[in-house]
């Protein structure tokens, strides 16, 4: 079967189910698991569909509410996350004051730094790890650590950011949209981030392709509030937006 035929079936698919499975589509189309992810990552990378863990949801259905664990996430967009972390990391100058949000693409970024110049805050545990280890001056909000995203949250870590004031922020995001901006699964880690958006007067999104057109339960600012940095950007309404910088070598 042509490519450009599995494409309009899976596409069809799509439209009359809304969501489908890695295993269902490899049953329909009558393909290997490997092309069918193959297809999918090419979809999504085209703004046709929304890829998932596991499978796919048409465009119109890409509410969701749930999100994987960092050991799952990791390795998902792997060479994506690279090439934005790799521009991301050269944006940071002798004396800058750095806020580093946890988040799988963040993390990325310190195998690139060498700027050891500046000072280093995050709610990373893995972060504050790696920083430490190449001898950054680095520090680590204290409160409530949250096990899926290995990510410092809560009041107390709110409160330590409140005596701060960055010149540079790097986030990460779980879903980028339009009418959302920029969203997270849960309050707790939307208020965290709110308050260091706040507390920083550049501030950068990180973001593989496959973050665009996902809305999440809770916004945390607006696409106007921030430079992304992506692999690809597959809609450009969002250029009409905010800043995007597309990173693709």
């Amino acid at each position: 079967m042509l490519t450009e035929e599995r494409y309009s079936i899976i596409l069809n698919y799509l439209a009359e189910k809304k969501v489908a499975t890695i295993a269902e589509l490899t049953a329909l189309l009558d393909s290997s698991d490997s092309t069918v992810r193959r297809d999918l990552h090419a979809l999504n990378r085209m703004g046709k569909l929304c890829k998932v863990h596991g499978g796919a949801t048409a465009v119109e259905n890409n509410y969701l509410s749930r999100e994987d664990d960092v050991l799952t996430k990791k390795d998902m967009y792997i060479y994506e996350k690279k090439l934005v972390a790799k521009y991301a990391a050269s944006l940071i100058e002798p004396e800058d004051f750095v806020y580093l949000d946890a988040g799988t693409t963040t993390l990325q970024m310190i195998d690139y730094m060498t700027e050891n110049r500046a000072t280093y805050v995050t709610n990373g545990i893995q972060h504050a790890a790696r920083l430490t280890a190449k001898g950054f001056n680095t520090y680590i909000l204290g409160g409530r650590l949250k096990a899926t995203t290995e990510a410092v949250i809560g009041t107390e870590a709110i409160r330590h950011l409140s005596f701060t004031n960055f010149n540079k922020g790097f986030f990460g995001s779980n879903g980028i949209s339009i009418k959302a901006g920029f969203a997270t699964v849960d309050f707790s880690e939307a208020n965290v981030k709110r308050e260091a958006f706040s507390r920083c007067r550049q501030r950068y999104v990180l973001a593989d392709s496959s973050k665009f057109k996902r809305i999440f339960p809770v916004s945390f600012a607006k696409l106007e509030d921030a430079t992304i940095i992506t692999d690809m950007l597959t809609d450009p309404k969002y250029r009409e937006l905010t800043t995007v910088i597309e990173v693709n070598s």
